[in-house]
């Protein structure tokens, strides 16, 4: 009887037991000696975030990293924090969450998430692009986050998706650039927009836009040479007029040369687009060969040509009140420039071509070359600085000091300029007759003007306002 009893209480212990064990399994967030809580604690952040309580969801992550150090869910929490502030959504949120994403690099770099991480860091900034004609700062941070990527994580999966969308922000900073350089174009600012053409041109190859970029390059340097021609030669020499005609005469043909390049780069590199025909027209006129494109080339530019989409009436219209730009027209081939944007400076193109004018030995004397046919009237920006020159009697820029200094050479043989008049030397005294002659002058004066505007005063046909009663007679 006895041995029973043991048997049915060793039994029972052993169920009781086994039951304790099972509930721990089933429920670790019941016991705190559960065998895996970092992963109880993980799977609860995520089911927070499934329900948009983000809030929450970064405090258990939190309480993971900084309870469990050696958690192989240490990586993964991390990564989800970022990841909830950018699904929270707002610039303060995104803010944070590229905070997160860097952090995550850092510590682990070697992961494949990394470059999850780096993508995120970029479609953050990507989100914020505006349009081409408004702040640009989001579009270059964009543009710099998917070269990293592209750079930095070359086998990554994620590369193709990056490329895509640094398509897509180049166009808008190509858009950007076209936008300016046509704006001073307008203005005959012609060395302004030149810079910016051809900063566009280096650095953006695969603009919707950029048969048109060239087409205006071309028009731009052969006004600058057709102005360069009609300048007027002041010279004091025959000899010396002779020499700067033949300078000016070499700098116009190198400027009609460099319009050329512009029109032949139409026809080898985009020979699927819109200005071909126009390009043929001004190298026919301008007496230059027309070149046969590629069949590599044709087939490249056909390919862009035909990955872009078209931007429909409707979508136009709906543009207009749109924040974002519309990015259909965006190539969806070729690869993008990993480079730097190369700014070229209107200042720049100035200097280039008056030394080229300069005289061998001599300073250019004046205002020559685009100084005086390709500034405008439109204003210099920031990025086209046209510095004056220092105070040495010559000119180099728009607001360049033109007025002549002591120590300013005579040009062309022409006599040097009067000295100014002395102001700091000491009066001599005059005689006590001589004081009162003056005197005397001076009163007379001042009666002559003082009698002249009294008559001026009486012979004035005004009336007179009448006072008291007598506003009421009529005459």
């Amino acid at each position: 009887m006895v041995r029973r009893i043991l048997i049915c209480m060793a039994l029972a212990c052993s169920f009781l037991l086994a039951a304790g064990c099972n509930h721990k399994v089933q429920n670790p967030l019941s016991n705190i000696d559960s065998k895996q809580p970092d992963k109880a604690l993980f799977d609860r952040a995520m089911d927070s975030m499934r329900h948009n309580r983000f809030e929450e969801a970064r405090n258990l992550l939190e309480t993971l990293i900084n309870t469990y150090t050696d958690s192989e869910y240490m990586a993964r929490a991390k990564l989800a924090i970022g990841d909830a502030w950018y699904a929270e959504g707002g610039n303060a949120a995104w803010q944070e969450a590229e905070v997160q994403y860097k952090d995550f690099q850092t510590f682990f770099p070697n992961l494949p998430e990394a470059a999850e991480a780096q993508l995120k860091v970029a479609t953050i900034h990507y989100k914020q692009i505006e349009k081409s004609d408004r702040d640009y700062a989001q579009a270059q941070r964009a543009a710099e986050e998917y070269k990293v990527l592209i750079q930095q994580y070359p086998d990554s999966p994620m590369v193709p998706d990056a490329k895509q969308k640094l398509r897509d922000v180049q166009e808008v900073l190509a858009d950007r650039q076209f936008r300016i350089a046509n704006f001073y174009y307008l203005r005959l600012n012609y060395a302004a927009s030149q810079a910016r053409l051809q900063s566009l041109l280096d650095s953006y190859p695969l603009y919707s836009e950029a048969d048109e970029a060239l087409f205006e390059l071309g028009n731009v340097f052969e006004r600058e040479a057709d102005g360069l021609k009609k300048q007027k030669i002041v010279a004091a020499t025959e000899q010396a007029r002779k020499e700067e005609e033949a300078r000016r005469e070499k700098a116009s043909g190198e400027i009609i040369q460099k319009a050329i390049e512009a029109y032949s780069r139409i026809i080898t590199r985009y020979p699927a687009t819109d200005r071909v025909g126009d390009a043929k027209h001004r190298l026919e006129a301008l007496h230059a060969p027309v070149p046969t494109p590629t069949p590599e080339a044709i087939a490249q530019s056909k390919a862009e040509e035909e990955s872009r989409s078209g931007i429909g009436l409707i979508a136009k219209v709906r543009g207009q009140f749109n924040k974002h730009p519309n990015l259909a027209h965006v190539s969806k081939v070729g690869d993008p420039n990993l480079s730097d944007e190369e700014v070229k400076s209107a200042a720049a193109v100035v200097q280039d071509l008056n030394k080229e004018l300069a005289p061998p030995a001599a300073a250019p004397s004046g205002k020559v070359g685009l100084e005086a046919i390709g500034t405008g009237t439109g204003a210099v920006s920031d990025s086209d600085p046209v510095k004056p020159a220092a105070n040495d009697g010559t000119s180099s820029g728009p607001g360049a000091n033109t007025q002549p200094t002591a120590n300013a050479q005579p040009r062309d043989g022409a006599p040097p300029p009067q000295a100014p008049p002395q102001t700091n030397e000491v009066q001599r005294p005059t005689s006590p007759d001589a004081q009162g002659a003056q005197n005397a002058t001076e009163n007379a004066q001042k009666t002559d003007q003082s009698g002249s505007k009294d008559n001026k005063q009486d012979s004035s046909s005004k009336k007179k306002k009448k006072k008291g009663l007598h506003k009421l007679i009529p005459f």
